[in-house]
C-alpha cells in the first residue's frame, strides 16, 4: 500500500485536533490585564497540548518519510495513535476547566501515556515491515526518548495524587525533551530527500 494516503489522512486529523482546541479558547471576560491573567491557565494548557500535537506531527512526518510501503497492521496502528491524539481536546479542556485538580490531570497524563505507547507500537510496526537494517531502524538507533517518555509519564501520573501541579510539571518536561531535535533522524531524512531528488 502507498504511504501517501496514510500521511495525508494523519495530517488532516492532526489539523482538526488543533482547530478544535483553538476553537475552545474563550476571550477574557473583562477587557483588562486582570482579565488576561484569568485566562493564562487556559492558554498554558492549550500551549502544552499544541506543542504535543506539533511534536507528534513532526516526528510522525519524519517516521513515515523514512518508512517504505505500509500494510494493514500499520494502518490500524496509525489509527490507534490518532484515537489517543483525538482525545487531547477533551482531556485538555477538562483539565483546564477543573482548575488542574487531581482526576482531570490524571486523565490528561494517562492520555499522554497512551499516545506515547501507541506511537511506539506504530514505530515498531513500521520497523518490522521495513526490516532491522532499514532506514527507520538505523535513524532511530536506541530511541532513548521513545523508551524513556512512557516511564516519565508514569512518574507524572504517580505524583499527581500528591500534587497535580507536580504532574503537569513532569508532563511539561517530557515536551521540552522532545522539542530538542534528534540530529540523527534529521540526517537520515535529509539523505533520503537528496536521494529522492537525485532519482527524479
Amino acid at each position: 500500500m502507498n504511504k501517501n494516503r496514510l500521511e495525508a489522512f494523519s495530517d488532516g486529523v492532526l489539523a482538526i485536533i488543533i482547530t478544535i482546541m483553538v476553537l475552545e479558547l474563550h476571550t477574557p471576560e473583562a477587557p483588562t490585564w486582570e482579565g488576561v491573567a484569568a485566562v493564562l491557565p487556559t492558554l498554558f494548557s492549550y500551549l502544552l497540548s499544541f506543542v504535543y500535537v506539533g511534536i507528534y506531527w513532526n516526528n510522525h512526518h519524519h517516521m513515515i518519510h523514512l518508512a517504505g510501503r505500509v500494510n494493514g497492521g500499520i494502518l490500524w496502528a496509525n489509527l490507534h495513535l490518532l484515537f489517543w491524539l483525538s482525545l487531547f481536546p477533551f482531556t485538555t479542556r477538562w483539565m483546564d476547566e477543573s482548575g488542574f485538580v487531581q482526576v482531570p490531570v490524571l486523565l490528561y497524563g494517562i492520555n499522554l501515556l497512551c499516545a506515547a505507547i501507541a506511537y511506539y507500537i506504530l514505530e515498531r510496526r513500521l520497523i518490522a515491515a521495513q526490516g532491522r537494517d532499514g532506514a527507520l531502524a538505523r535513524a532511530l538507533g536506541r530511541d532513548w526518548k521513545g523508551k524513556a517518555s512512557p516511564v516519565i509519564y508514569a512518574v507524572g501520573i504517580a505524583v499527581t495524587p500528591i500534587q497535580p501541579l507536580f504532574g503537569i510539571a513532569i508532563f511539561t518536561v517530557v515536551a521540552l525533551i522532545w522539542l530538542v531535535p534528534d540530529r540523527r533522524v534529521e540526517h537520515f531524512v535529509a539523505r533520503t530527500h537528496q536521494g529522492d531528488n537525485g532519482a527524479g
